[in-house]
């Protein structure tokens, strides 16, 4: 009974740059992409905390939105 399975869709990754939290309690990130471009330092959503600049490999999401001006 072959017809339950479904081809599992590869999964594109790269590394991005984003937002970590500095709190060492709270776990905190973005994708630079996502922040907020009034600020050039966002702070945490969570925690309000002030954040720095890193990288990890996620998947490749775009964000549309931000290319478009009203």
């Amino acid at each position: 009974m072959a017809f339950g399975r479904r081809e599992v869709e590869e999964i594109v990754t790269e590394e991005t740059k984003v937002w970590v939290c500095e709190s060492e309690d709270c776990n905190g990130w973005m994708r630079d992409n996502f922040k907020n471009s009034e600020s050039d330092t966002p702070t945490c959503p969570l925690c309000h905390s002030s954040m720095t600049q890193s990288t990890k490999v996620l998947a490749v999401i775009n964000n549309y939105s931000q290319n478009q001006k009203m």
